[in-house]
C-alpha cells in the first residue's frame, strides 16, 4: 500500500463518512454513543492498521449499536469486514482475506471458549446476555458481559440458591 494512500485514508474516509468523527486516540474502535471512529495513527503505517481503521469506519457506516448475544457480536463483526472491504475497493484498496480471517477467529475463539460447558465440555446454548445452559448435562454457568476479557465461567452448583453457590471456572 503506498505510503501517500495511507496518509490520506482518514480523510477519504471523512469523505464518505460526513457524520462521523474520527479521534485519533491510540487504539481502534467505533463508539456508538459519540458516533466516533477511534484510531491509532502510528498504526497507519501499516496495511494491518489501515485495515482495522477500515473495519471500525465500516461499523460506523453501518451504524452498529449494540448486540443481543454472542452470536449478535459475531456478526456484527463480519457485517463490517464486509463494509471495510466496499470502502477499501472504494479507495483502490485491498484488505487481505486471511487477516479478515484471523482477525474473526479471535471472536470465534471466544464465542466457542464461552460457550463450552465447564462439567461436560459440549458446546452449548446461550439463553440469556450472560448466561448458558447445556443440553447434554443440563449444567448452567455465567460468564462475563466484557467482551475484551478472558471468558470466565461462573458455574451455578445449586439452582435453588444462586449467587451463593456460584463456583468460578477458569476456561
Amino acid at each position: 500500500m503506498p505510503n501517500n494512500t495511507m496518509k490520506n485514508l482518514i480523510h477519504s474516509c471523512q469523505q464518505q463518512l460526513k457524520r462521523i468523527g474520527f479521534n485519533d486516540s491510540g487504539s481502534f474502535y467505533w463508539s456508538p454513543q459519540t458516533k466516533t471512529v477511534h484510531y491509532n495513527s502510528a498504526a497507519l503505517d501499516t496495511e494491518a492498521g489501515c485495515w482495522a481503521l477500515l473495519h471500525e469506519a465500516g461499523h460506523a457506516r453501518l451504524n452498529h449499536t449494540t448486540y443481543l448475544n454472542d452470536m449478535g457480536l459475531l456478526s456484527l463483526e463480519v457485517a463490517a469486514w464486509q463494509a471495510a472491504e466496499e470502502l477499501a475497493n472504494g479507495f483502490g484498496l485491498g484488505i487481505d482475506a486471511d487477516h479478515i480471517q484471523e482477525c474473526l477467529n479471535t471472536y470465534r475463539d471466544w464465542l466457542y471458549a464461552r460457550s463450552t460447558c465447564p462439567t461436560c465440555e459440549v458446546n452449548s446454548l446461550q439463553v440469556a446476555e450472560t448466561e448458558y445452559v447445556c443440553l447434554n448435562c443440563s449444567t448452567q454457568w455465567f460468564v462475563s458481559q466484557s467482551r475484551f476479557c478472558r471468558p470466565y465461567r461462573m458455574q451455578l452448583r445449586d439452582k435453588k440458591t444462586p449467587p451463593e453457590s456460584l463456583q468460578t471456572v477458569f476456561a
